[in-house]
């Protein structure tokens, strides 16, 4: 299964354009605006009063990607990219877990991308957070560079839902990308933390100051995973005067804001459907004969079984350090197993 990393996802974004273009520079003009597929005209709109942020946005959509194909590395949907669009195939069109994830983690991208610009002083429009001020009240002094996730997570709101608000609220799909586009954005909020520094004679910590910091986003990508693999599935009911999605087996607790939350069971995965893109199958893949998780053979292969052959790989080895100051080491030539399904 290929898994080309010029692209991204679904039906929220043109995230394959703008991942691809950073290879060709950065968005610098209205006109890119306009030539960028897949965003609708509001979208374009955006685009056009924050040029500026647009770069953030694309290094977003490729960290998406890259995120998405590594969570979901040893499973038998692995984030897999396609030419077209929508990049992912109909597995984000549908509401499978799958495409919960997929819009959970583009929401998370663009947030923390955003946030990030603005911290390292790129935007004119925001930098760091000064509401974060003064000392605190466990006695330290807040300085340094707080990072901005509110201007992040107002950027992703309006960039990112207006898709979805553009469609109605009312429909079961928008509820359900609009809820796991916020679940995505507050796997960062949920988890800053406090970073700090101590100051004084020696490395003392007479003083300290100390500043807010989004967590790294494979942590991120680590709690959406979770989140992931205990999804809700929820239909549209009528709750009041207002429609809401509740869980569809009324024995399961309510999910929370934090919560995935998908509409229909998953396909399983395992064969090639030529007339649904993205249905790749999982012939060719590679996977883990002693396993007996998602990654092992049996389950990877989905029965149909496995073949083995012998490769040679070369690996660093017998390592030493030289003064001043550098490591060799030789190259070590070793066979090993590779299973792949059938």
């Amino acid at each position: 299964v290929s898994q080309n990393n010029r692209l991204l996802s679904g039906g929220l974004l043109c995230f394959r354009y703008l991942a691809k273009l950073t290879s060709v520079g950065s968005i610098a003009n209205e006109e890119t605006c306009e030539r960028l597929r897949g965003l609708i005209q509001r979208q374009v709109q955006i685009c056009k009063r924050s040029i500026e942020v647009m770069d953030a946005v694309r290094r977003g959509a490729q960290l998406a990607i890259d995120e998405c194909q590594f969570q979901f590395r040893n499973r038998r949907w692995n984030c897999s990219t396609l030419e077209s669009m929508p990049v992912f195939g109909k597995v984000v069109t549908q509401g499978t877990r799958e495409a919960a994830f997929v819009y959970a983690i583009s929401a998370a991208s663009v947030a923390f991308a955003v946030t990030r610009a603005c911290s390292s002083g790129e935007l004119e429009k925001c930098g760091c957070d000064r509401t974060v001020h003064g000392v605190s009240p466990e006695g330290f002094q807040w300085s340094g560079c707080s990072d901005n996730i509110a201007y992040g997570v107002a950027f992703s709101q309006s960039f990112v839902d207006v898709r979805e608000r553009g469609k109605g609220q009312s429909s079961s799909r928008a509820l359900m990308n609009l809820h796991n586009n916020e679940a995505g954005r507050k796997a960062i909020l949920s988890h800053m933390r406090v970073e700090c520094k101590c100051h004084g004679v020696s490395g003392s910590c007479e003083v300290k100051t100390c500043w807010r910091a989004m967590p790294p986003f494979r942590k991120v990508g680590n709690v959406i995973k979770e989140k992931f693999d205990g999804a809700t599935e929820v239909e549209q009911r009528k709750v009041g005067t207002a429609k809401a999605l509740v869980p569809r087996n009324s024995q399961f607790k309510p999910h929370t804001d934090e919560d995935l939350v998908y509409l229909e069971p998953s396909p399983d995965f395992c064969d090639r459907d030529p007339r649904t893109p993205g249905m790749l199958g999982t012939v060719g893949r590679q996977c883990n004969r002693t396993s007996k998780a998602i990654d092992g053979c049996e389950l990877m292969c989905c029965g149909r079984g496995f073949q083995t052959e012998e490769v040679q790989l070369v690996d660093r080895c017998s390592c030493k350090f030289h003064w001043c100051c550098y490591v060799k080491c030789k190259q070590c030539p070793k066979t090993v197993e590779m299973h792949t399904c059938r």
